[in-house]
């Protein structure tokens, strides 16, 4: 089964110039050019497939500020307010709810660590809390794990991935932004040694500023410019089931399983424990700024050698602005489902909270996640390309913090007083 997407259709006419063009149609993107739209700055947004085809309706859904980094918190307490008034700006509801996110502990040492989370974020003034077992079982009532505790955010929600980008998309073209899918672009053009507009298949447009949002394509588009980004795929699976009666609306990870309530009134779960590896030439190229993080996270990955690696090294890493781009060989990265994953999730989230033993499969898709060293993304210029500005390597976060993620973009590319500092972000902390 794959993920389902409002899909709708765009104009396929290029035009001759803009004064900036965004590579790339997920949530970074697209709030990207509704911002810019709103600002009435001329932009043009251009996706090799079609909007939100990749991991921008394939992640979970959902918006949290709970165990993320410190240096990020900013950014998520913005993108709360503006998921808050997204509805309003696009005139649709995007399924937003500030329906609250719990994070289960197993035994002491899990509790310590979200302990040190909420401690290390007591700047912030969230709403976090740390929830006794006795708690945990108020919240989420007819569980029958054995959780030492938890930890609690009630102002963290979710919203509907495969709806929420399509109709930000839609507003953006509504508010004046010009959107074209299933149009690569292959290349930056430059001049005097700045960007100077983009290459796409169907022609060059000339343009004051390009923004590289084009998530796990982002390293690959760069390379060819001789311009090194160091991201790492992921594979996580995903299921939806079918409507049925849940114990709570709150969003639920455990250490082995996750769940939240889809607006339709089923749930999305994942094996959170896991996901896959597939091991990729850029292994063996950036892997080693990965070391740390591999220490601390191995226990999470299946790592694995096979088909996806003879498929990505079969993609060209450097080509021309008249030849045929890896973008237009795979115009939506659709990776296949690990079914074992999701049947893990499954036994274990029925294990604990048995009424899931009525669930029932609607779909079942994966997600492909770029992955940066240090797990945040790059929202920066590029000192090496005069006219570039990169919002990518979002690290299966960019989801939550899309609109707040888009608009910082926004601000940089059209040299505005940014949301937030932006200074977590510096592509050069690589």
């Amino acid at each position: 089964m794959t993920k389902t997407l409002d899909r709708f259709n765009t104009t396929d006419e290029l035009p001759a110039a803009t004064t900036v063009v965004i590579i790339g149609g997920g949530i970074v993107g697209v709030s990207a050019a509704l911002t810019l739209a709103e600002r009435n700055i001329p932009v043009v947004l251009i996706e090799k497939g079609h909007v939100a085809g990749e991991q921008s309706s394939r992640n979970l859904g959902w918006v949290r500020k709970t165990s993320r980094h410190a240096a990020d918190i900013p950014l998520a307490m913005a993108a709360d307010r503006l998921w808050s008034e997204m509805p309003e700006r696009v005139g649709h509801s995007l399924g937003y709810q500030q329906a609250g996110i719990m994070f289960l502990a197993k035994d002491d040492e899990q509790m310590a660590t979200h302990e040190a989370w909420l401690n290390s974020v007591k700047s912030f003034d969230l709403d976090s809390t740390l929830l006794s077992s006795a708690q945990v079982d108020q919240r989420v009532p007819g569980g029958k794990g054995d959780w030492v505790g938890g930890i609690y955010t009630g102002s963290d929600g979710r919203a509907e991935p495969s709806d929420a980008v399509p109709m930000m998309a839609k507003a953006a073209i509504e508010k004046g932004a010009i959107i074209i899918q299933h149009c690569a672009v292959r290349m930056l053009s430059t001049s005097g040694g700045k960007v100077s507009g983009v290459v796409t298949e169907k022609g060059e447009i000339r343009c004051e500023q390009v923004l590289l949002a084009s998530g796990a394509w982002s390293r690959r588009f760069l390379g060819n410019h001789g311009i090194s980004l160091p991201t790492l795929p992921v594979i996580c699976s995903v299921m939806r089931t079918k409507p049925m009666e849940g114990p709570t609306d709150i969003a639920v990870g455990a250490p082995d399983f996750s769940f939240r309530k889809h607006q339709d009134g089923g749930f999305i779960v994942t094996q959170r424990g896991a996901l896959d590896a597939p091991i990729t030439l850029d292994h063996f190229t950036v892997g080693w700024r990965y070391l740390a993080q591999l220490r601390a996270q191995r226990r999470f990955l299946r790592v694995s050698m096979g088909r996806y690696f003879f498929k990505d090294l079969a993609l060209k890493r450097r080509w021309k602005a008249d030849s045929v781009s890896p973008f237009e060989r795979i115009r939506t990265m659709n990776p296949a489902v690990n079914p074992a994953l999701n049947h893990e999730a499954m036994t274990n989230l029925r294990d604990a909270w048995p009424i899931f033993n009525n669930a029932e499969l609607a779909e079942a898709w994966a997600g492909l996640i770029d992955i940066t060293p240090d797990s945040n993304p790059v929202i920066d210029h590029v000192k090496a390309m005069p006219g570039l500005t990169l919002a990518t390597g979002f690290s299966g976060h960019g989801f939550g913090t899309g609109p707040a993620a888009g608009q910082l973009a926004a601000d940089l590319v059209s040299n505005a007083a940014p949301l937030i500092d932006p200074s977590p972000y510096r592509f050069d902390r690589f």
